[in-house]
């Protein structure tokens, strides 16, 4: 008996021991849920995308499309998890980071006798934009579908697992509108947003406007030069470690030089041979496609950040942008001059201008018009990487699709003003750029076909003006 009683003891103190841990794991757990069940029930869902601002929407829907309330969709990414709860009209939260994110449905709150078509879905979070997961409720218990979606109204520009509409390029402060006509606030907003966005834009389409000019080509390879503008800056401040308007001039002469040896390498050796523009619009496009692939390998899939930092946001004139933004809208308005001033009052411009015009004039009087086109080259290539660089900083981030997404908007843009006209171009950038972030305000429109809009705008102008707004009528056979 007094043999047993030290083990009785010991098997008490085991016991008592184990009970006061598990006690404690308990209460530690209480301890971390509760701030979870916190932070979820103070959850904001009426999250508004701006420059500094990511937004996630689950949207649950039944059969017939009408709202579904009372649903719980668990929001799950990058150091962020919180419980959403389904209304009649639209909800939205604020995410902390750009990147991932996984909704998934809480089958215990879908109505008795229905379910999920899909259980869960991953949607990617950019900038400036909601990326909204879309949820149906059908009758019954098995799914109707499997696999899952991304539909940020960005980033920009896809590929890959963080694909994003042109990484957010063009969407900054724009979300689908559901519930009826704007108000001015949102109307003056995306005005702001539809300036800058069309003078980024502008920086490329003049010089694909000057290519077109001087040489008669429509180079569909002038997108990726804004790719390569983006993924310089991203090299340059990420890798580098340069400060940004150190990193802005690097890019600027790198693709200034790749415009350069272009021409030398490629398009100087095929003027020389006489080959028609049909033939050397076809190797523009085998460019483009090469150098997309190329960039793809280099990057990736996945959207990449330009600057590591979150953006500040800045309010002028009752317009909220990130201070990236309109710090690069400065620069933008700032190398537009210098193109003016260069094309109007220096002789190079003037040049450039008369080859544009007449290029056997232009040799007649003197000009050699060769000189004159690697010059334009050169430019236009430089001035496409600092358009690339100034959206991927002003919209956040970037992908190895955001040329080829921008490169109908420029030739919408050249269109508009008038082909071969600077001038032009710069119009028409101004006003797709409006166009396409305006169009978002429409009543029912999907923010994801704003740049058919811009689209729109082209067939408009091709069956009504076809010469642009600028362009001279030029008469054909």
């Amino acid at each position: 008996m007094t043999a047993d009683r030290p083990i009785a003891s010991a098997a008490r103190r085991t016991l008592a021991v184990g009970v006061a841990v598990l006690a404690a794991v308990t209460a530690s757990a209480a301890m971390l849920a509760a701030p979870a069940a916190a932070a979820s029930a103070d959850l904001a869902t009426d999250c508004t995308p701006d420059g500094t601002t990511a937004c996630v929407s689950p949207i649950v829907l039944d059969e017939n499309n009408d709202p579904v309330p009372g649903v719980d969709v668990t929001i799950a990414g990058p150091e962020f998890e919180g419980v959403v709860t389904s209304t009649d009209g639209p909800v939205s939260v604020a995410v902390p980071t750009v990147g991932s994110y996984t909704l998934t449905v809480d089958p215990a709150t879908v109505p008795d006798g229905m379910s999920s078509n899909v259980p869960e879905r991953t949607v990617v979070a950019q900038l400036g934009s909601t990326a909204r997961g879309a949820f149906r409720i059908v009758e019954g218990g098995a799914p109707a579908e499997t696999g899952s979606t991304t539909e940020p109204s960005e980033t920009t520009a896809g590929g890959g697992d963080d694909e994003a509409d042109a990484s957010g390029i063009g969407a900054e402060g724009s979300t689908e509108n559901v519930s009826g006509w704007p108000a001015f606030s949102q109307v003056w907003q995306q005005f702001g947003s539809g300036i800058r966005f069309g003078l980024l834009l502008a920086l490329a389409s003049v010089g694909l406007s000057l290519i077109y000019g001087t040489t008669g080509i429509s180079t569909f390879s002038h997108g990726e030069q804004v790719t390569l503008g983006a993924l310089l800056g991203f090299i340059s401040i990420n890798w580098w470690g340069l400060p940004v308007w150190a990193a802005v001039l690097a890019t600027i002469v790198i693709c200034a030089a790749t415009g350069w040896l272009q021409d030398v390498v490629l398009w100087g050796p095929l003027r020389k041979r006489g080959t028609p523009v049909m033939q050397l619009m076809i190797v523009t496009i085998g460019l483009s496609m090469s150098l997309q692939y190329v960039i793809q390998m280099f990057i990736g899939g996945r959207s990449q950040r330009v600057l590591p930092s979150n953006a500040r946001p800045v309010e002028i004139a009752g317009i909220t942008l990130s201070a990236a933004s309109w710090l690069s809208m400065l620069v933008a308005l700032g190398v537009i001059g210098v193109i003016a001033w260069f094309l109007t009052q220096t002789r190079i411009g003037r040049a450039t201008r008369a080859v544009s015009d007449n290029p056997a004039l232009a040799a007649a009087t003197g000009i050699n018009p060769d000189r004159i086109v690697r010059i334009v080259w050169t430019m236009s290539t430089g001035l496409a990487g600092l358009s690339g660089m100034l959206l991927a900083i002003s919209f956040g981030s970037f992908t190895w699709t955001l040329g080829m997404i921008l490169l109908l908007l420029m030739f919408a843009s050249v269109t508009l003003g008038g082909m071969g006209t600077a001038f032009g171009a710069l119009a028409g950038s101004i006003v797709i750029g409006l166009v396409v972030e305006m169009s978002t305000l429409i009543p029912g429109m999907p923010s994801s076909l704003r740049y058919a809009s811009g689209l729109l705008i082209l067939i408009l102008v091709l069956l009504v003006r076809p010469q642009g707004l600028l362009g001279r009528a030029v008469r054909v056979g």
